[in-house]
């Protein structure tokens, strides 16, 4: 197996899992797009791969999910299909051909494409080679309120944790909540927390409470590493709630934050703080928990 690059650990794994004639047909579509300089015949190409090549999972193994991260660090194939491999390795080949501006075809693809296609392109943004023009459309793609293809960008793609400015960022991780989406699986959700979005997401869960609406416990995962003040105040109001799993999340935030308040509150829920130290509570079960809920 080619893994030496993105595109290759791609063209790889779809030729162990496509029969011989599809395959074929979708190197000799990619050949042609390598000879020829038309847009029309990238788009009749991007629309005719679900059907010459279906929509089944990808499936891919535990093996080759490990050589994605080894490849691209955060990358992970988790819900991707035969047809969304095959069209992300399509515009891999167009984006590393000279000849051609990358940035304004992905532009021009986004603003005429359908809901899978659109998930498609956004989903690989992590393999294309980046530029200031294609980080714009992606961070108008977030303007979306569709929460499939926000989540083609927000979820288990390494590229806004490694390209987003910390105030595209802010506003994914809110939008996130807006659209009703999960929080845990934006890749470096920990590591781009930063004290503004800790504000901001506090002054989200006041305006929940003051509505009567549950908060999320994942918001706290943002808030709890710079919590100060009254932060820590809404940490408390939260670890207080009758609802059980933003009990929980406001534990996991409080044993994460270094103001001696938070320390006081936690001596109030011996048990819970005994949970995070032995790992039986932790963010990961949280997610658990979020995901079987649906």
């Amino acid at each position: 197996m080619n893994t030496t690059t993105s595109t290759g650990f791609l063209d790889a794994l779809l030729k162990d899992r496509l029969p011989t004639d599809q395959y074929d047909w979708l190197q000799s579509r990619m050949k042609l797009l390598n000879n020829e300089d038309s847009l029309r015949d990238i788009h009749i190409t991007f629309g005719l791969i679900p059907r010459r090549l279906g929509r089944e999972d990808l499936s891919v193994t535990a093996e080759e999910s490990a050589t994605a991260e080894s490849l691209v660090h955060g990358w992970k194939l988790s819900g991707w299909s035969i047809d969304m491999t095959a069209r992300i390795l399509l515009l891999c080949n167009i984006a590393h051909q000279t000849n051609r501006d990358f940035a304004a075809l992905f532009k021009s693809m986004c603003q005429t494409a359908d809901l899978g296609e659109s998930i498609s392109l956004y989903r690989g943004t992590a393999l294309y080679p980046q530029s200031d023009e294609l980080d714009k459309q992606i961070g108008e793609g977030l303007r979306t309120n569709i929460r499939a293809v926000f989540e083609a960008i927000a979820h288990d793609n390494p590229y806004p944790a490694r390209h987003f400015s910390e105030l595209r960022w802010n506003h994914m991780v809110l939008k996130a909540l807006f659209v009703d989406s999960t929080l845990h699986p934006i890749h470096g959700l920990d590591e781009r927390s930063n004290p503004e979005l800790a504000r901001i997401l506090c002054d989200y869960a006041h305006e929940r409470w003051s509505a009567s609406r549950p908060v999320t416990p994942e918001l706290w995962r943002c808030v709890g590493p710079h919590a100060t003040g009254s932060m820590v105040d809404d940490l408390q109001r939260a670890a207080e709630s009758q609802n059980s799993l933003e009990q929980q999340g406001a534990i996991l935030a409080l044993c994460a934050c270094s103001d001696p308040k938070a320390q006081a509150i936690l001596r109030n829920y011996p048990e819970k703080a005994r949970a995070v130290a032995n790992g039986e509570l932790s963010w990961d079960s949280i997610a658990q928990q979020i995901d079987q809920r649906g």
